[in-house]
């Protein structure tokens, strides 16, 4: 069977699965995995070992040890490899996430930047708080934070719910495909060998000018959708003048949250120890960092394991704003929530991972080769685009896509960065959201769209970001190709 058969027949199975039998992503992807490496050729699987022996990633042993192995030893050990790499980090993320929203400083981030920026610009209030919450955060758990608040200034200014709505989009939703600890960028990191400080750092750069725009492309939007607020059952309910509810509580009796430096130190600590270490070791190199114990103790502060350990020892500091009878739940529930997104990254590495070894990464390199210098940022972004618009999860998107494109960014032939093309596939993963997203029914039902509003408002918002994270990372490449 040739490599490009193999290909068309995983991602078949992958939609098919998820799709018609509606199966989880978990049992569609390790399966898919399996199919895989089962179909993977003896011949196939020599030239693979050749090959690594070739650049010394394989001694002797290990190639005709690796020729000898059972297809589901290797999907394990793929599986293996990538759940050791991501799942202690999405594991403490979710743990810090979980602390964030419990205790309410999740809302303190949010209420004090609507204080700051004022009713006028609670838009941008709105964009800046969800691209904050959504780098320890998972989107939807964004999404539950802010819609009371969006729910309250459409009641307070009778109009722009769609811009609301949108704001959120703007802020958390391109975050999640961009920026580590999330588990899409961390496996895409992983595939394409670019360390998680540069991933880090480059999607916060790109996210956050995405984000400007994104919300001007939400403006536009709102101009054109007039979205009334309308109850559980459908009903349009009037505006009337009252008190802006604190986000994510919209009781009278506001319980008391954190300040905000605490509120905020969670997540600014990994990021700035990641960027740290990053920026050190690319700055002073290998041999001047093993020199200085001093940048020796900050790279070890960086790495992304210690690094989120970290910060989720500084949330627990949050816990004494946790209500009594949640400080048993908040730990347990957060740990059961990454255990699933750890199991469906682990098993997209595997089929990844099944992929490469059957050579896929040699032929996509070679036709590559025909394409031009920055042009590699946009045929990445569409093949992302095709698997996302398809199937409907950004992250199983990204995971297959960035295992089509790995040898891209392994050859050490782009001509910038691979880092740029890790956002690209970040970036693709964002058009367009629609019946196949879970995220498009958890917005339309919650703001009480109707499945034309939700295609007139949310598909072309996921649209608007994808493209403009395109764009902004091949500006980027342009002008600063080496980072």
């Amino acid at each position: 069977m040739t490599i490009w058969w193999l290909v068309a027949l995983a991602v078949t199975m992958v939609l098919v699965s998820i799709l018609a039998f509606r199966l989880h992503p978990f049992l569609a992807l390790l399966s898919t995995a399996i199919m895989v490496a089962m179909l993977t050729t003896p011949a196939q699987l020599s030239s693979f070992a050749s090959a690594r022996l070739a650049d010394g990633k394989f001694t002797d042993a290990e190639a005709t040890a690796f020729v000898g192995q059972s297809a589901s030893a290797r999907v394990a050990d793929a599986f293996g490899a990538t759940a050791g790499s991501i799942g202690i980090v999405i594991a403490l993320a979710s743990v810090i996430g979980g602390l964030l929203m419990q205790s309410g400083a999740a809302a303190r981030i949010v209420d004090t930047m609507l204080r700051w920026t004022g009713e006028q610009r609670a838009p941008e209030a709105m964009a800046a708080a969800s691209f904050v919450l959504g780098i320890p955060v998972f989107f939807d758990t964004v999404f539950y934070l802010m819609l009371p608040l969006a729910r309250s200034l459409r009641r307070k200014t009778g109009k722009n719910y769609v811009l609301f709505i949108l704001a959120i989009l703007a802020g958390g939703s391109i975050t999640h495909s961009l920026i580590p600890p999330t588990p899409g960028p961390l496996q895409v990191a992983a595939f394409l060998e670019v360390e998680i400080g540069a991933m880090l750092i480059a999607g916060l750069g790109i996210g956050s000018i995405t984000s400007v725009i994104a919300l001007a492309a939400a403006r536009v939007i709102n101009h054109f959708v007039d979205l009334p607020l309308r109850d559980e059952d459908g009903e349009e309910i009037r505006p009337k003048t009252q008190r802006l509810a604190s986000a994510g509580d919209q009781s009278t009796e506001i319980p008391p949250k954190p300040p905000l430096w605490l509120s905020l130190f969670p997540i600014a600590l990994p990021v700035v120890l990641i960027a740290l270490g990053s920026t050190i070791k690319s700055v002073y190199g290998s041999e001047a960092v093993a020199e200085s114990e001093l940048l020796g103790w900050i790279l070890r502060l960086g790495d992304k394991n210690l690094a989120l350990g970290l910060g989720c020892l500084v949330a627990f500091g949050l816990i004494r704003w946790v209500p009594n009878d949640q400080r048993r739940k908040v730990v347990s529930a957060a740990i059961a929530s990454a255990g699933s997104i750890i199991l469906i990254t682990a098993a997209g590495g595997a089929m990844g991972k099944m992929l490469y070894q059957a050579g896929i990464a040699e032929v996509v390199g070679s036709i590559a080769k025909g394409f031009p210098g920055l042009w590699l940022l946009p045929l990445a972004f569409l093949v992302t685009t095709a698997i996302r618009t398809i199937q409907g999860s950004a992250t199983i998107a990204m995971i297959t896509s960035a295992s089509i494109l790995q040898s891209l960014a392994t050859s050490g032939e782009l001509p910038f960065h691979p880092v740029y093309l890790a956002m690209a596939i970040g970036a693709g993963s964002k058009p367009i959201s629609w019946m196949t997203d879970s995220a498009f029914w958890i917005i339309s039902e919650m703001t009480g769209m109707t499945e034309k509003e939700a295609l007139r408002t949310i598909s072309p918002m996921s649209a608007a970001l994808g493209v403009s994270a395109l764009l902004v990372t091949v500006v980027a490449a342009a002008i600063f190709p080496a980072v």
